[in-house]
């Protein structure tokens, strides 16, 4: 039996250097898909609690009136005289309930410590609440704090992570933001799909393996890089280098970081505000008679074309990447004009050119967010990159918020004209 021939100095040096590239390599491949999928958890709730809360509002609490009935979970007004049907200005509570808490988070999250594992773990249990909250709730206050939770939860989580981000390779934020677009679709089927087997109790307690998934994935998938410690790049490959440690910003310096911050904030706001405003204020005012979809499928498969769109968009970063946000704000509020006048006169004679608009809208939004963040882990120096990252994330829920303000107003005045007849027909 012959020996192996011991290795010399130089071949143990690059056998150490294989060993480390690779250890990098897996490592890399582990916290892109963590990313992804806790990206996919953080907004799971929050896409799911507000037709949720509409169901269970009006299968426990009775909240339907004469002349009125439910389309997939939401609860509609049927005009007896024939002109539209429109959603209840009630909806509009539960909606700003899915968004207000977020944005409050938001604001003040990232003037706080950061202490990632506490913040992680507040944000698994308030998501496991909100499910628990909704699904058991015996009166519409607790139906609606289980919105309040998962919002609190999904805010939290989106300031903590995205900060979190800074600390890993910038291929993160693509993956991040492909999960949280890919929580919209994802979100939206199993819900409708479940609810067809179980009741709307049973489907959200169910969905508790979400939380849990968030949890296994932070704690056990991620790799969590050494508290003095920034990846580096050597020979393409991501690994971890030893630094000093930068010292912590104090509130004021936090605060002076808000003006330089502004030119990726108000474009992403103002998107969103457009946005928000098309689904949550012209959505459902558009309507097809004597097409093959009724007017709640019509609605529904709207909401899943711009899910899709955000989807795709969201995880386009890598292949296509847009410096220029404030043209995607003028974009979308093309969009707005062009909606906001079928809802008025009924003038586009196919619900195709609806559909390619709205998947259209989709891509935007989600490629406004996903560049953002993109072009922030690039340009902004790392010593201020954290907490720029968890101030930015306000923007999106300050446009969500105004368009959910906005939006009640201007569809209930578009609720009491008459139905126009459509173009064509």
């Amino acid at each position: 039996m012959t020996k192996s021939k011991p290795l010399t100095a130089p071949e143990r040096r690059t056998n150490d250097v294989f060993d480390e590239e690779s250890i990098a390599v897996r490592s890399r491949w582990r916290n892109l898909a963590a990313f992804w999928i806790l990206g996919l958890c953080n907004n799971y709730g929050y896409v799911v609690m507000l037709s949720a809360a509409h169901d269970i509002l009006e299968s426990k609490f009775g909240t339907t009136d004469p002349g009125m009935h439910p389309t997939n979970g939401t609860i509609t007004t049927t005009n007896h005289t024939g002109i539209r049907s429109c959603n209840t200005l009630s909806t509009g509570a539960i909606l700003l309930a899915d968004i207000l808490p977020s944005l409050a988070v938001k604001i003040i999250t990232p003037f706080l410590p950061f202490h990632v594992h506490a913040r992680l773990a507040t944000c698994v249990l308030f998501s496991a609440a909100g499910f628990l909250v909704v699904s058991l709730s015996t009166t519409e206050w607790l139906a609606i704090l289980g919105v309040v939770i998962t919002s609190l939860s999904s805010g939290l989580g989106e300031v903590t992570l995205l900060s979190y981000s800074h600390k890993y390779p910038k291929q993160v934020i693509a993956t991040w933001s492909s999960g949280t677009g890919g929580a919209g679709i994802i979100g939206a089927l199993s819900y409708a799909s479940l609810t067809t087997w179980l009741s709307n109790e049973d489907t959200l307690l169910l969905m508790l393996i979400v939380p849990i998934i968030q949890g296994i994935t932070f704690w056990l998938v991620l790799v969590h890089p050494p508290q003095s410690s920034i990846p580096v790049t050597k020979n393409g490959i991501d690994s971890q280098e030893q630094i000093i440690e930068i010292p912590r910003k104090s509130f004021k310096e936090k605060i002076n970081l808000v003006p330089g911050l502004l030119k990726y904030m108000i474009p992403l706001g103002l998107v969103y505000l457009f946005e928000y405003f098309i689904n949550q204020g012209l959505y459902e005012l558009i309507q097809f008679d004597g097409i093959w979809l009724t007017h709640a499928e019509q609605y529904r498969w709207l909401q899943v074309d711009y899910q899709i769109g955000v989807f795709i968009s969201r995880s386009s970063v890598n292949l296509v990447t847009i410096n220029k946000i404030w043209i995607m704000a003028v974009l979308q509020f093309i969009n707005v004009v062009i909606l906001l006048f079928e809802t008025l006169f009924y003038y586009l004679p196919n619900i195709w050119i609806v559909f390619t608009f709205v998947l259209w809208e989709g891509l935007l939004g989600g490629g406004a967010y996903v560049n953002t963040f993109y072009r922030m882990s690039t340009e902004i120096p790392r010593a201020d990159r954290k907490i720029s990252l968890g101030i930015a994330t306000m923007a999106d829920s300050i446009g969500i918020a105004m368009a959910g303000w906005l939006s009640m107003p201007v569809h209930n005045a578009i609720c009491g004209l008459p139905q126009p007849k459509r173009v064509g027909s």
